[in-house]
């Protein structure tokens, strides 16, 4: 089993920065697959960005893409979210999520997730 805890969130201006960090516990991290998932108030939960095991795969929702940049650090057991050029549409509660195969892009695929960290970009 993994567990995971999100950190990194918090209030920035639009156009600003922000990294969110993802630390897992338990053992054999390498062997999930990792993902960022969003959910603004009074609305669904939404993928972000998706790696593989290796990190040598990413993917991205239109919304975030050359903006945001996924990555992973497996012998820190940590998965990261670096965003760039945020926006208020960005405004929400950022879950990572860890799923048992290569690669994973849909909810219903993955098996763990944190409580999630809350991002807010003003205007």
């Amino acid at each position: 089993q993994v567990q995971l805890v999100e950190s990194g969130g918090g209030l920035v201006q639009a156009g600003g920065s922000l990294r969110l960090s993802c630390a897992a516990s338990g053992r054999a991290f390498s062997r999930y697959a990792m993902g960022w998932f969003r959910q603004a108030p009074g609305k669904e939960r939404e993928f972000v960005a998706a790696i593989s095991r290796s990190g040598g795969r990413t993917s991205y929702a239109d919304s975030v893409k050359g903006r945001f940049t996924i990555s992973r650090d497996n012998a820190k057991n940590t998965v990261y979210l670096q965003m760039n050029s945020l926006k208020p549409e960005d405004t929400a509660v950022y879950y990572c999520a860890a799923c048992r195969d290569y690669y994973c892009s849909r909810q219903y695929e993955y098996d763990y997730w944190g409580q999630g960290t809350q991002v807010t970009v003003s205007s």
